[in-house]
């Protein structure tokens, strides 16, 4: 999104230079940062070289999931007999359906500008790099356009597709999420490297748009940093769609012809080749450290992204860094709520500090994939006594309603406390749902008020009920 020319011209006056914080990037931690900042009455620069809302809302969050909701409908529209309809010779248009998911980006960023606008926040065209203590230098088009001054500085500037050498995106027969989102056609076979939660939403939307999906996964098993009982439905899951899936693998090389891609794969102790028309490329981030000013500062970085507390504090006095930029989970909603907390943390408002163990994630493929908090593997090695719960959806009477009996919920609890460790859900909606968990980790719940918690009916939140009471020897319906 570009500022209007008038606003350039601001920059020009000597009173528009100096500012109380200075904003870099404007993804979902920076423009969030921003109009927090200005709420609380700060004079504020967001400074964004290509798009408001970051990737997330352009390339990321927002357009994939449109994408997944007309795979979705793909979906239901070839098992329509189960819900006693019948049609046939159903065809889609990959142009429409990538053009609904582009559209629907390019409202969300104009919503952004309104947001900003209405904030009173000076955006600025251009990428920011430090220059000096309370100094950023703005660039664009590789000429200076303005030299800045606050006392406070975020940096918000996110993180881009790691590229594995050898196997690098090159646009064309091996894709990043970015060629990924706009397919000019559909392919027939697909292999995908990496089974987070990106590589594994790809995985879902090409395989229910009727591809032949491979996935290699070097880890033991995908969605790797979800529950082990979570990652094993979901593994019987996608098989089931039709999905080849290959874990503690590796992929040896690739060799490309015109249209497509050999791929060799070693798993098990066995090489083999697999020829499919694309390969996406999901197999990490790394921080936009890069360009940014970090050297002679005191930040330190690490693994490609800039070391932070609590409050996102770097080190450098009057420097901070939110988001991707800053490390792990990378999730929006992290970067918009860390951001909140830089910015009141900045203005005195003894804000709590980031608390990473209370931060959803959720993988929007089908089935959907939902967590918080500690896996019972991860409850056990921090040397928790744990009461685990589970529920199953086939025992949920709005699940088997809605044709979605497949999915299950798990809780885990400390023994001896009743602490709600972690909660993880696989399943119809179960991304809607986690919040549930979340506000009860938030507020440090116990299974005592979970169970005394009214759930409505018929709901597939009933499971989450459920999955609590039995934990306690209690559960009804199963």
């Amino acid at each position: 999104m570009r500022c209007m020319p008038s606003r350039k011209k601001e920059l020009n006056m000597a009173d528009e230079q100096n500012f109380d914080l200075i904003v870099v990037g404007g993804g979902p931690g920076g423009y969030v940062a921003a109009i927090r900042a200005a709420q609380l009455k700060m004079k504020v620069a967001l400074v964004e070289g290509k798009h408001l809302g970051g990737i997330c809302l352009n390339w990321g969050c927002i357009p994939t999931k449109a994408l997944l909701r007309s795979s979705e409908i793909n979906h239901l529209l070839h098992h329509l007999d189960e819900f006693g309809f019948s049609g046939g010779n159903f065809s889609f248009d990959v142009e429409k359906i990538v053009k609904r998911s582009r559209g629907i980006a390019k409202q969300l960023s104009s919503g952004v500008t309104h947001l900003l606008k209405k904030n009173k926040v000076t955006v600025i065209d251009g990428y920011g790099k430090l220059a000096g203590k309370g100094t950023l230098e703005v660039t664009k088009d590789g000429k200076k356009i303005a030299t800045l001054s606050a006392k406070n500085i975020i940096l918000a500037t996110g993180a881009r597709p790691r590229q594995i050498p050898g196997i690098e995106v090159d646009g064309k027969l091996i894709w990043s999420y970015f060629e990924a989102m706009v397919p000019t056609e559909m392919p027939k076979t697909l292999l995908v490297m990496g089974s987070g939660a990106i590589g594994i939403e790809f995985a879902s939307f090409y395989q229910n748009m009727g591809a032949k999906v491979t996935v290699v996964e070097m880890l033991d098993r995908v969605l790797p940093v979800e529950d082990a009982e979570v990652s094993a439905f979901a593994r019987k899951a996608f098989e089931k769609q039709g999905m080849q899936i290959f874990t503690s693998a590796t992929v040896k090389g690739v060799k490309k012809a015109a249209n497509s891609v050999t791929v060799t794969v070693e798993a098990g102790g066995k090489t083999q080749e697999i020829t499919v028309e694309r390969v996406i490329s999901a197999v990490g981030i790394v921080g936009n450290v890069e360009n940014i000013g970090l050297e002679g500062t005191k930040a330190v970085v690490e693994r490609t992204h800039v070391v932070v507390d609590g409050y996102g504090f770097t080190g450098e006095p009057g420097v901070y860094a939110i988001g991707d930029l800053a490390g792990p989970p990378w999730l929006a909603h992290k970067a918009s709520h860390e951001g909140i907390i830089c910015v009141e943390h900045i203005a005195g408002l003894n804000p709590h500090p980031m608390e990473t163990g209370n931060i959803p994630g959720c993988t929007y493929c089908r089935p959907q994939v939902a967590s918080v908090g500690l896996t019972e593997a991860k409850a056990k090695e921090a040397g928790h006594e744990i009461k685990v719960g589970r529920f199953p959806f086939v025992g949920n009477g709005k699940a088997i309603a809605m044709g979605e009996p497949e999915g299950f919920v798990k809780t885990v609890f400390d023994a001896k406390t009743g602490e709600l460790l972690g909660a993880h859900m696989i399943g119809a909606e179960v991304t809607e749902m986690i919040q549930g968990y979340v506000i009860a980790r938030t507020l440090e719940t116990t299974e005592v008020e979970l169970m005394h918690t009214v759930f409505p009916h018929p709901t597939i939140s009933e499971a989450m009920h459920e999955s609590v009471l039995d934990a306690y020897g209690r559960v009804i319906h199963f």
